[in-house]
């Protein structure tokens, strides 16, 4: 007898770096569920997303595409709606992962945080509609939600919303074994940016993180690129509200936050329980591919600044803005735990779901996404060892052996490009892009990303050769003094 398709279900979170686990090491953190999740599958501990910000990796995790052939260059600004043509998502001309699937008769389902356009009716494929109203978490309380075309208020945490509404929907599933469903569950917690986590936290979990020391949070002096980013910032955009880049440089060293931000990181790791068990209790679980990851990684005071790799100038793609978590539990008995250490990307993603779903492999001259399936199975014996990431103006490879930043250029601001030994200085803590010693080195790798992007953009939207964003960009000043004064972004 034909096993049956895979169900699949992806838990993306909002602002969770790598190491705020359990399993991949931080002893001051409390996530037994996805430490259990790790025992029984395979955590990739070299995971990098393609973008820092989070509706760049939510489009790039949908289509398997890179952002200069998306066009979503950072997080869609929620104060641009009034320009979005009406039912406009950013996604649109694509065939995205849930169209694919619903094709091989997958039932679809998002809940949670979209962020990829308007809301107000179902997008992409997907057949199950439970979001936000908005992208930019201001509360993880009191939020308008739209549930298949209902507009409802939630007092309650958002994050409760959202496992009651997975569980429920796996119930409901459980009622038509044979046919699979695709399950983007996406939690915006645990966040980390004020207002949402400034003060103490109200959850359920706040009180574990009373005696914490937070040692695993490092108190570093404020970089310089952070400071340079607040003061261009105030020069070129001076009706933007310049608050939020200012607590930046607050937020490493204030507890209540640090306490908030943890709580919300149990929290989620509570719901992500509360659907593992839903899974078992409605015996699907071992035929349910199972992935947990995040939009992208974050930066707690790390080399000097706290959040996005573009909360710096110019922006960065060091490891901590850049690394995700992924824990990949693969449909069958559970096995484990298995760290896997090969580079691997959010476009991946995409190509793993597609493999484990029968899909053919997006084709390579379109997608650089490759399924992980092979590492997983231990077939993988030839995976290129690079990752390719780019925010703006900086675009970046990362091998085992090298990080090269390369800056866009010539600019007004005269940017410089930046190449980090991580064998020598695994932390990237010294430049060593001007080296003569290193001068193969960086050519070498810079016609790697020279190849990649000529590869895999689209002129369009690719910004380093004339192109725009769609919605918004974070550098608007930059690129219309580059492009002239009638570039504008586009929807």
């Amino acid at each position: 007898m034909a096993r049956l398709a895979p169900n699949i279900v992806l838990i993306f979170v909002d602002n969770q770096p790598a190491g705020m686990l359990g399993c991949a090491g931080n002893s001051e953190i409390h996530t037994p569920h996805l430490d259990g999740l790790a025992a029984g599958g395979v955590r990739f501990s070299e995971a990098f997303c393609a973008n820092a910000m989070c509706s760049p990796c939510r489009a790039s995790v949908l289509t398997g595409l890179m952002p200069s052939q998306h066009g979503v260059h950072t997080w869609l600004d929620d104060g641009e709606v009034g320009n979005w043509p009406s039912g406009w998502n950013a996604l649109e001309e694509f065939e995205t992962l849930p169209e694919s699937l619903s094709g091989e008769g997958y039932e679809t389902a998002l809940i949670g945080k979209y962020h990829l356009g308007l809301v107000d009716r179902a997008q992409n494929g997907f057949k199950e509609w439970v979001t936000l109203q908005t992208g930019h978490i201001l509360s993880f309380y009191d939020n308008q939600m739209h549930v298949n075309g209902e507009t409802i208020r939630y007092p309650g945490h958002s994050v409760d919303f959202f496992t009651e509404r997975a569980v429920d929907y796996i119930d409901r599933r459980a009622a038509d074994p044979h046919r699979p469903f695709f399950l983007f569950l996406t939690y915006p917690a645990p966040y980390g940016h004020w207002p949402s986590v400034k003060g103490e936290s109200r959850n359920q979990f706040a009180r574990l993180y009373d005696e914490t020391r937070f040692d695993s949070v490092p108190r570093e002096g404020l970089s310089r690129e952070l400071i340079d980013w607040i003061l261009v910032r105030q020069r070129e955009m001076p009706d933007d509200d310049p608050g939020f880049y200012r607590q930046l440089a607050c937020i490493p060293n204030d507890l209540p936050t640090l306490r908030n931000y943890y709580s919300q990181m149990s929290l989620v790791d509570d719901g992500v329980g509360r659907v593992l068990d839903a899974l078992r209790r409605c015996r699907l679980l071992e035929n349910t591919l199972v992935v947990y990851t995040s939009d992208h990684g974050m930066s707690l005071g790390e080399h000097g600044f706290w959040g996005h790799g573009e909360d710096t100038w110019p922006s960065n793609m060091h490891r901590q803005a850049n690394h995700i978590p992924l824990i990949v539990k693969p449909p069958g008995s559970e096995e484990g735990p298995r760290v896997e250490d090969a580079l691997v990307g959010t476009t991946d993603i995409f190509a793993t779901i597609r493999d484990y779903a029968g899909l053919p492999p997006p084709p390579r001259a379109r997608s650089s996404g490759r399924s992980v399936r092979p590492l997983i199975e231990g077939t993988d014996l030839h995976r290129d060892d690079a990752v390719f990431m780019e925010q703006e103006e900086t675009r970046a490879i990362r091998t085992r052996r090298w990080l090269l930043m390369r800056r866009f250029g010539p600019t007004p601001y005269g940017f410089e490009d930046e190449l980090y030994d991580l064998e020598s200085d695994p932390d990237e803590r010294r430049n060593v892009a001007k080296d003569p010693a290193h001068r193969a080195d960086f050519a070498e790798l810079s016609a790697r990303i020279d190849a990649f992007f000529s590869r895999y953009s689209d002129a369009r939207w690719d910004l380093w050769r004339g192109g725009t964003v769609k919605s918004n960009s974070t550098r608007p000043f930059l690129w219309r003094e580059v492009w002239g004064e009638d570039w504008t972004p586009a929807c």
